[in-house]
């Protein structure tokens, strides 16, 4: 797969190894997310959206053998929050809000299954990112540790520029953005506890 932003694109010379030619595709499936050669997120998004889809059939089957919200939670979030949440920190960012809109429905749907309130996709981005952000910043040996940097006042971490809204949308600005705010948030709390 061949991912080029150029401005003036000019045809790509083949690949080849031992001999064969390796074929050039415009979407591939690596650890169960679909990349596509333009960085969007629709093919990944459709296919969450159909296995999602199959697995509320059997939570619309536990609700009439009257199993109650909370085994119905459960299943839900081992067999369908899931599924929507896989590597979430990586595609949520930067797929389109219709994507994110198709996937908000599945939500909306088992919350009116199990007659309960569930976290929104939204909800499950923000605490995976908070939740990596951290386990990185923690982590001194992590390749992208040194990204976390704090400012000089000690309360928030330095943004990183970014001149596209693909970066700007990326996995570590929004972790640093994410970090930054929860910290302050944080700060804000503890002052009014005491």
């Amino acid at each position: 797969m061949v991912v080029d932003f150029r401005r003036t694109r000019g045809d790509h010379s083949p690949l080849s190894i031992n001999g064969s030619s390796v074929e050039i595709v415009d979407s591939t499936k690596f650890l169960g997310v679909h990349l596509e050669k333009d960085l969007g997120w629709s093919l990944n998004t459709s296919s969450l959206h159909k296995k999602a889809q199959q697995r509320l059939f059997f939570l619309r089957r536990l609700r009439k053998a009257r199993l109650p919200p909370p085994i119905l939670t459960t299943f839900y979030r081992g067999t369908i929050e899931s599924i929507l949440s896989g590597c979430i920190t990586v595609w949520f960012g930067s797929c389109a809000i219709s994507d994110r809109k198709t996937l908000q429905r599945i939500v909306g749907t088992a919350e009116k299954i199990i007659g309960v309130s569930l976290p929104s996709i939204e909800e499950i981005y923000t605490t995976r990112c908070i939740r990596k952000a951290t386990s990185i910043v923690a982590d001194r040996t992590h390749p992208s540790h040194t990204l976390f940097t704090l400012l000089p006042s000690g309360k928030r971490y330095r943004s990183i520029r970014a001149r596209t809204s693909r970066l700007c949308n990326s996995f570590f600005p929004q972790a640093i953005r994410l970090l930054s705010k929860k910290g302050l948030t944080d700060k804000h709390a503890h002052t009014h506890i005491h």
